[in-house]
């Protein structure tokens, strides 16, 4: 197992499903679900911005499907979280740093640690400034 994003060619979820406009529908449906004002808080700094600021991070990737050639957009809304763009990097960073998250923990484990210990970091800097 690895929780480790992969490069190039090797990813077909970032190079494919991303892209996908079955991923964009339900990138639609997931923020229309959950917003009525069209802002939410990013989930890392809490701050509140619009849709088109943030990016919706994968806890795992069960209902990221391909059938018959074709990309399924199946997951859960729980699956998804909201963050700012340097938020969801940050994220990442901290998964792929760790070798216990990167290696020995499922991906919805790896990314529910990664977030909290973010929200820490980004919550402790706030009060410092």
């Amino acid at each position: 197992m690895s929780n480790h994003r992969r490069t190039g060619l090797k990813n077909l979820y970032r190079e494919e499903f991303l892209r996908s406009p079955a991923w964009f529908a339900r990138r639609n449906r997931w923020f229309r679900d959950h917003s009525t004002t069209g802002a939410l808080p990013c989930a890392a700094c809490g701050v509140v911005t619009v849709k088109d600021e943030l990016e919706l991070h994968h806890r795992d990737y069960e209902g990221v499907r391909i059938i018959q050639g074709v990309w399924q957009a199946w997951e859960d809304d729980e699956d998804l979280v909201a963050l700012h763009p340097h938020c969801h990097e940050l994220l990442h960073r901290l998964i792929d740093r760790d070798v216990v998250l990167s290696r020995h923990r499922t991906r919805r484990d790896a990314s529910d640690h990664a977030l909290r210990a973010l929200q820490i970091k980004l919550h402790s800097v706030e009060a410092a400034s």
